[in-house]
């Protein structure tokens, strides 16, 4: 009576777990791999051949030749992937503020003839801390100070912009965005600068 309990128990649990441990996740792999390939290796962005980062996590960027992304809360250093979290600060927290005031600051010196008012996610952190992307008007801010650096107009950086400006997903899901590695990326291989600024951290809140 109990072989004939264990004897099936045992044969399921085998059967299944060769099943759902090892047959499933090989035929989902295989299927994610041949029709969405980009997306199931991370939706990674390349340069010569090379990997140099994801259209899914932002990197910070502080030079006057690139597009800034989304401050960053994340710790030890901006954009980390192992540590994603916002800064848990209330509105009317000072330290919000202050971080807040920074991040102004940081823009206005970095273009001080630019008085357009900037758009709000220039200088407030996401929950995730790791968005890759900023609204279009956050990138179009920016065009006349990296026109500047690149010695080329503002009409060619806007124009690149605008190339990457992602819409509404189905026309109603989501907002227009730009992803800011992707913009930065083109701008190198269309108006390369001298030496190429490197991904270093802006001010976070």
């Amino acid at each position: 009576m109990f072989a004939k309990i264990i004897r099936p128990a045992c044969s399921l649990l085998i059967l299944m777990t060769v099943l759902l441990g090892v047959v499933y996740p090989l035929l989902v792999t295989g299927v994610a791999q041949l029709a969405f390939r980009g997306l199931a290796t991370g939706s990674l962005l390349y340069r010569n051949g090379k990997p140099i980062g994801s259209a899914l996590i932002g990197q910070s960027f502080s030079d006057p030749g690139h597009i800034w992304g989304r401050p960053s809360a994340t710790t030890p250093q901006p954009y980390n992937g192992l540590a994603s979290t916002g800064s848990n600060l209330g509105p009317l927290n000072p330290a919000l503020v202050d971080a807040v005031k920074a991040n102004v600051k940081a823009l206005r010196d970095a273009d001080s003839d630019n008085h357009q008012p900037i758009p709000v996610d220039l200088v407030t952190a996401s929950a995730s801390g790791l968005d890759p992307d900023i609204s279009p008007a956050g990138a179009h801010f920016q065009a006349a100070r990296v026109a500047r650096a690149r010695g080329v107009s503002v009409a060619q950086v806007n124009a690149v912009i605008d190339a990457h400006t992602q819409q509404r997903i189905a026309g109603f899901f989501g907002e227009p965005r730009v992803n800011v590695l992707a913009v930065n990326l083109d701008l190198d291989d269309k108006f390369p600068i001298r030496k190429a600024a490197q991904p270093v951290p802006t001010p976070g809140n």
